[in-house]
C-alpha cells in the first residue's frame, strides 16, 4: 500500500518481502527447521546458539543485499503498461483501508508473551547450565522449545481469554496443522529412503562431497524445491550430510540453501503477495520461472551460503 501510495513498483518490496519471510526461518530459535537442525546435530556438542551466530548475521545480510539488487527491478511504476492497462480499464488501485485491531491490549498481551517465550529459548539454548537436569544432563532443547511455546501459547489463551475452539478455527491454525502432517509425512518418507538406501547414497557422493563439501548445499537447495517445506528437507537430507562426514559447522553455514521453494512460484506466500498487488506488477512471469521471486530468492539465498561459509571460518 505504502509502495502504491509513493508510486514506487509494488514487485520491488514485496519480492524480496516474501523471500525475507523464508530466510527468517533459519535464522528463527523456534522454528521446526532449526529445532530439526539442532536435534540431529545435538550429538556434536552443537548449541542454538553456535547456530544463531552464523545463520542470523548471514541470511541478515543476504536479505539486505537481495533488497539492494531489487531497487531497480522492472520499469517505474507509471511507466509499466500492465499498470497503465489497469488504470484504463478501471481496475481499482487505490487505497485499501485495513480494519482496527478489536481488541488492542489483547493483541499487545499475547505479542508479549510470545516474545518472552522466544527469549527464554534463546537464553536456554545459549547457557545450558539454565536448563533443568535429569540423569545429570541438562534437557535436550527441541524437548524444551515444545515445552516452553506449547505453555506460551496456552497462556496466550488463558490470559486473552480466548476459547481454544475458536482459535482452531482460524486460517493460520489450520495452515500450521497442515504443515506439521506434511513436515512428518515427508520428514518419514525422506528418512525410510535414505536409511533404506544410505550406503549406496554415500558410496555415489562421498567422493564428489568430500573434496567440495559446498556442494551440499545445492542438494538441500533443490530438495528444498519439491519439499516445500525447511524442516521437512532438514529431516530428509541433513542425515545424508553427516554419514558423509560434513561437519556439523559445514551444515550449519549451509543451513540456509533450504530456502529453495520460491524457486517453483506456488507456495501460498508467493502466490498471496502476487494478490496483494493490485497494480499488477508483481507476477508469474511467461516462462514461469522469471517470476518476481527469482532474482531476490537466488541473491539472497547465495549471499547467506557464502557469508555462513566465511562466518564458520571466522567463528570457529
Amino acid at each position: 500500500e505504502v509502495a502504491t501510495e509513493t508510486k514506487i513498483r509494488p514487485e520491488r518490496p514485496l519480492g524480496i518481502a516474501v523471500i525475507a519471510s523464508q530466510q527468517a526461518i533459519t535464522a528463527s530459535p523456534i522454528s521446526a527447521a532449526t529445532v530439526a537442525l539442532l536435534g540431529l546435530l545435538g550429538g556434536f556438542d552443537v548449541t542454538l546458539f553456535d547456530i544463531l551466530k552464523i545463520c542470523v548475521p548471514a541470511t541478515l545480510i543476504g536479505v539486505m543485499v537481495g533488497a539492494f539488487f531489487s531497487l531497480k527491478v522492472g520499469k517505474e511504476l507509471m511507466d509499466d503498461p500492465q499498470y497503465q492497462a489497469r488504470i484504463q480499464d478501471g481496475v481499482s488501485t487505490s487505497h485499501v483501508k485495513l480494519n482496527d485491531v478489536e481488541n488492542i491490549f489483547k493483541a499487545r498481551l499475547s505479542v508479549f508473551l510470545f516474545v518472552l517465550g522466544t527469549i527464554l529459548i534463546v537464553l536456554f539454548g545459549s547457557f545450558p547450565q539454565l536448563r533443568p537436569e535429569f540423569d545429570g544432563k541438562p534437557l535436550e532443547m527441541p524437548l524444551l522449545i515444545e515445552m516452553l511455546m506449547l505453555s506460551v501459547a496456552a497462556f496466550i489463551l488463558l490470559f486473552t481469554r480466548t476459547k481454544g475452539v475458536k482459535a482452531t478455527q482460524g486460517s493460520i491454525f489450520n495452515a500450521g496443522m497442515q504443515a506439521v502432517i506434511a513436515i512428518f509425512g515427508i520428514a518419514w518418507m525422506g528418512d525410510t529412503f535414505i536409511k533404506g538406501n544410505l550406503v549406496e547414497l554415500t558410496a555415489a557422493i562421498e567422493g564428489v562431497v568430500t573434496e567440495m563439501p559446498w556442494l551440499f548445499g545445492v542438494a538441500l537447495f533443490v530438495m528444498s524445491i519439491f519439499l516445500f517445506s525447511q524442516a521437512a528437507t532438514v529431516r530428509a537430507i541433513l542425515p545424508l550430510g553427516i554419514a558423509l562426514g560434513i561437519s556439523p559447522m559445514m551444515l550449519i553455514a549451509l543451513f540456509p540453501a533450504v530456502n529453495g521453494y520460491f524457486f517453483i512460484p506456488n507456495y501460498p506466500t508467493v502466490i498471496a503477495a502476487i494478490n496483494f498487488d493490485r497494480t499488477g506488477t508483481t507476477r508469474i512471469g511467461k516462462w514461469i520461472l522469471n517470476h518476481s521471486f527469482m532474482m531476490p530468492g537466488l541473491v539472497a539465498t547465495i549471499v547467506s551460503v557464502g557469508l555462513g561459509l566465511l562466518f564458520v571460518q571466522l567463528f570457529s
